[in-house]
């Protein structure tokens, strides 16, 4: 039954715990990308048509949303650490797909928006939760196998987002998320309960204590570092995909380009780029190899991209693909927190460290912004590619090897 403990040598790749965890994430991403496709749509039809009106009520539903994973970052990552894996996985599916739910049901600004807010804190959970228990319960030669299925699997429900967006009514398309994520609760029975937190409850320790993250020195920069590695990522997904269109028109492409069609290829990409990632961490027996290399190829990809001056259609939607392909290593980082800190502050670790590299998207936004009149749209774009690029290198480069680590131990 639930909360049943389960020694990791015993278990086997594509464990119920895996599954859960993969789909979860799945319709996590479902409902983060639905939301961009159906935001113009939704809003319409609450009666907000004015061009003005709709980009700032729009900014502000993604504000409050934003706003809610931040909380819930912190929120779910302290109550894994003291409760459980495996409460804070269901809880925040149950509530995210509560709110899903909602979303299809509102009629107001004042409602969509809180209901935003509440679907960010469920979505802030899930991953953190996931990740953390598939990496304990699964053996350590194995374990960025089982991540990498989690985040592949994930990161497709962007696709699925895309087409029932597209073809579906929003309101339907927030009930299909909605109801998925209910049908997911039906698998608690089979998930168990990490071993390594079951030992950590009988143990007299500080559990789930994020304070403890900035009270010694060497903790906070190794918890910042795995914060800074993240962020080429959603320098890609935050500005490269999201301002596509301008970045297609700035280059002179020979067609008006497609910000979902950009994001589509950018997210299949994502999807590839984490098999490979997580693969290759495995063949090379090192986490931080595999993920130099992908920055090493990203730095290259972005160039490319921000000189394809002229380029035809399929060259430009083929860059958003490799720029997936290449930031594709998101379950690499995820894996990497997790294995970098102690059983009594593992969750806490795992599921702010997402959530805050999701947040950098504002200031990198707000940067851009505010610079890219005055330098111009792709000269910006480079120099903030160029630090969010070195820092990351900087980061993994001086952080420990996590490969193959013993996880059974408390900070």
């Amino acid at each position: 039954m639930a909360g049943t403990s389960i020694s990791p040598s015993s278990t086997k790749i594509l464990n119920t715990a895996v599954v859960v965890a993969a789909l979860g994430y799945f319709v996590d991403i479902y409902d983060l990308i639905l939301f961009s496709i159906v935001r113009i749509s939704s809003l319409k039809d609450l009666g907000i048509t004015n061009p003005t009106t709709l980009l700032k009520d729009g900014v502000h539903l993604i504000n409050m949303q934003m706003l809610g994973m931040l909380l819930g970052g912190i929120f779910w990552g302290v109550l894994g650490d003291k409760r459980g894996r495996i409460s804070v996985l269901f809880g925040s599916i149950f509530l995210y797909s509560i709110a899903n739910v909602a979303n299809g049901f509102v009629t107001t600004l004042d409602a969509y928006s809180w209901l935003r807010f509440i679907a960010g804190v469920g979505l802030a959970g899930e991953l953190g939760a996931g990740i953390t228990l598939v990496t304990e319960v699964l053996p350590k030669e194995k374990r960025g196998y089982g991540t990498t299925i989690v985040a592949s699997v994930g990161i497709s429900g962007a696709i699925v987002a895309g087409v029932v967006g597209e073809y579906f009514h929003w309101r339907t398309a927030y009930f299909v998320g909605g109801g998925l994520g209910l049908l997911l609760l039906l698998l608690r029975i089979g998930v168990y309960e990490s071993g390594l937190f079951a030992r950590t409850r009988q143990e007299k320790v500080s559990r789930g204590n994020f304070l403890s993250l900035f009270t010694s020195a060497p903790r906070f920069f190794k918890y910042l570092k795995c914060i800074l590695v993240g962020v080429p990522i959603w320098f890609v997904v935050g500005v490269l995909i999201t301002f596509s269109p301008e970045f297609g028109q700035a280059l002179g492409v020979q067609v008006p380009v497609s910000a979902a069609k950009a994001i589509s290829f950018c997210y299949l990409g994502l999807s590839l780029g984490d098999v490979a990632s997580g693969v290759l961490s495995q063949k090379l027996k090192s986490r931080k190899r595999a993920v130099l290399l992908s920055l090493f190829l990203l730095a290259v990809v972005v160039a490319l991209y921000l000189f394809a001056r002229g380029a035809g259609e399929a060259y430009f939607y083929g860059l958003c693909l490799a720029l997936g392909f290449a930031s594709g290593y998101w379950a690499m980082f995820v894996t990497i927190a997790a294995e970098q800190f102690g059983t009594n502050i593992r969750a806490t670790v795992t599921t702010t460290v997402p959530n805050f590299v999701r947040g950098a998207v504002i200031p990198l936004t707000l940067t851009f912004s505010a610079y890219k009149e005055a330098w111009g749209l792709l000269f910006t774009a480079g120099a903030l590619g160029t630090v969010a690029l070195a820092v990351a290198l900087v980061a993994i480069s001086t952080l420990p090897e996590s490969y193959g680590k013993d996880l059974d131990y408390l900070e």
